[in-house]
Protein backbone atom coordinates (compact mmCIF):
# COMPACT_ATOMS: atom_id res chain seq x y z
CA UNK A 1 0.00 0.00 0.00
CA UNK A 2 1.33 3.39 -0.97
CA UNK A 3 0.66 6.07 1.62
CA UNK A 4 1.46 9.75 1.13
CA UNK A 5 1.33 12.31 3.90
CA UNK A 6 1.43 16.06 3.39
CA UNK A 7 3.34 16.77 6.57
CA UNK A 8 4.52 19.65 8.72
CA UNK A 9 7.12 18.40 11.24
CA UNK A 10 6.37 21.39 13.50
CA UNK A 11 2.76 20.20 13.96
CA UNK A 12 1.98 17.70 16.72
CA UNK A 13 -1.09 16.34 14.93
CA UNK A 14 1.00 15.77 11.82
CA UNK A 15 3.79 14.08 13.83
CA UNK A 16 1.26 11.80 15.57
CA UNK A 17 -0.34 10.88 12.24
CA UNK A 18 3.04 10.07 10.70
CA UNK A 19 3.96 7.93 13.73
CA UNK A 20 0.66 6.02 13.47
CA UNK A 21 1.31 5.31 9.79
CA UNK A 22 4.83 4.09 10.52
CA UNK A 23 3.67 1.94 13.44
CA UNK A 24 1.24 0.24 11.07
CA UNK A 25 4.27 -1.10 9.21
CA UNK A 26 4.10 1.32 6.30
CA UNK A 27 6.80 3.81 5.39
CA UNK A 28 4.92 6.64 3.71
CA UNK A 29 5.98 9.11 1.09
CA UNK A 30 6.45 12.24 3.22
CA UNK A 31 5.90 15.57 1.52
CA UNK A 32 6.87 18.51 3.69
CA UNK A 33 4.38 20.78 1.98
CA UNK A 34 5.89 23.98 3.39
CA UNK A 35 9.13 23.15 1.53
CA UNK A 36 7.43 21.51 -1.48
CA UNK A 37 3.90 22.89 -1.84
CA UNK A 38 1.46 21.03 -4.06
CA UNK A 39 0.70 22.45 -7.49
CA UNK A 40 -2.64 24.15 -8.06
CA UNK A 41 -3.83 21.05 -9.91
CA UNK A 42 -2.77 18.72 -7.08
CA UNK A 43 -4.34 20.95 -4.41
CA UNK A 44 -7.64 20.95 -6.32
CA UNK A 45 -7.40 17.14 -6.67
CA UNK A 46 -6.81 16.74 -2.92
CA UNK A 47 -9.80 18.93 -2.01
CA UNK A 48 -12.02 16.98 -4.41
CA UNK A 49 -10.74 13.61 -3.15
CA UNK A 50 -11.42 14.63 0.47
CA UNK A 51 -14.92 15.77 -0.42
CA UNK A 52 -14.51 19.03 1.47
CA UNK A 53 -14.78 22.66 0.48
CA UNK A 54 -11.70 24.70 -0.31
CA UNK A 55 -12.54 26.87 2.71
CA UNK A 56 -12.58 23.77 4.96
CA UNK A 57 -8.92 23.16 4.09
CA UNK A 58 -7.85 26.62 5.27
CA UNK A 59 -5.88 26.73 8.50
CA UNK A 60 -6.49 29.78 10.69
CA UNK A 61 -4.24 29.31 13.72
CA UNK A 62 -0.64 30.43 13.29
CA UNK A 63 -1.22 31.69 9.75
CA UNK A 64 -1.88 35.00 7.97
CA UNK A 65 -5.57 34.00 7.67
CA UNK A 66 -6.92 36.98 9.64
CA UNK A 67 -4.36 39.47 8.29
CA UNK A 68 -5.39 38.55 4.75
CA UNK A 69 -9.09 38.85 5.62
CA UNK A 70 -9.81 35.29 4.51
CA UNK A 71 -12.75 35.05 6.92
CA UNK A 72 -14.65 37.28 4.48
CA UNK A 73 -17.09 35.14 2.42
CA UNK A 74 -16.30 37.27 -0.66
CA UNK A 75 -13.31 35.02 -1.51
CA UNK A 76 -13.95 32.53 -4.33
CA UNK A 77 -12.50 29.02 -4.22
CA UNK A 78 -9.97 30.04 -6.89
CA UNK A 79 -8.88 33.03 -4.82
CA UNK A 80 -8.57 30.90 -1.68
CA UNK A 81 -6.45 28.40 -3.59
CA UNK A 82 -4.29 31.30 -4.81
CA UNK A 83 -3.76 32.32 -1.18
CA UNK A 84 -2.86 28.74 -0.13
CA UNK A 85 -0.34 28.53 -2.96
CA UNK A 86 1.14 31.90 -2.02
CA UNK A 87 1.14 30.99 1.71
CA UNK A 88 1.33 27.18 2.07
CA UNK A 89 1.04 27.52 5.86
CA UNK A 90 -2.66 28.19 5.15
CA UNK A 91 -3.10 24.56 4.03
CA UNK A 92 -4.39 22.55 6.97
CA UNK A 93 -2.54 19.35 7.77
CA UNK A 94 -1.86 16.53 7.69
CA UNK A 95 -3.44 15.29 4.50
CA UNK A 96 -3.06 11.53 4.00
CA UNK A 97 -3.59 9.77 0.67
CA UNK A 98 -3.95 5.97 0.47
CA UNK A 99 -5.79 3.56 -1.84
CA UNK A 100 -8.58 3.63 0.78
CA UNK A 101 -9.09 7.37 0.44
CA UNK A 102 -7.81 10.86 1.08
CA UNK A 103 -8.43 12.63 4.33
CA UNK A 104 -7.46 15.64 6.41
CA UNK A 105 -6.35 13.74 9.51
CA UNK A 106 -7.50 16.06 12.26
CA UNK A 107 -7.60 14.47 14.76
CA UNK A 108 -4.66 12.20 13.95
CA UNK A 109 -6.66 9.02 14.63
CA UNK A 110 -8.67 9.80 11.47
CA UNK A 111 -5.82 8.02 9.67
CA UNK A 112 -6.83 4.64 11.15
CA UNK A 113 -9.54 4.00 8.54
CA UNK A 114 -7.05 4.70 5.74
CA UNK A 115 -4.53 2.03 6.81
CA UNK A 116 -4.49 -1.68 6.00
CA UNK A 117 -3.02 -2.71 9.35
CA UNK A 118 -3.46 0.11 11.90
CA UNK A 119 -1.92 -0.26 15.33
CA UNK A 120 -4.32 -1.44 18.01
CA UNK A 121 -3.15 1.14 20.51
CA UNK A 122 -1.24 4.38 20.04
CA UNK A 123 -0.10 6.94 22.59
CA UNK A 124 0.02 10.48 21.24
CA UNK A 125 2.77 12.93 22.15
CA UNK A 126 0.50 14.51 24.76
CA UNK A 127 -0.19 11.13 26.41
CA UNK A 128 -3.68 10.63 24.97
CA UNK A 129 -4.31 6.96 24.20
CA UNK A 130 -5.92 6.02 20.89
CA UNK A 131 -7.49 2.58 20.50
CA UNK A 132 -8.17 1.33 16.98
CA UNK A 133 -11.82 0.50 16.44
Amino acid sequence: MTVTIYHNPACGTSRNTLAMIRQSGTEPVVIEYLKTPPSRERLVELVKAMGISVRALLREKGTPYRDLGLDDPKWSDEELIDQMLAHPILINRPIVVTPKGTRLCRPSEAVIDLLDDPVGRFVKEDGEVVEAR
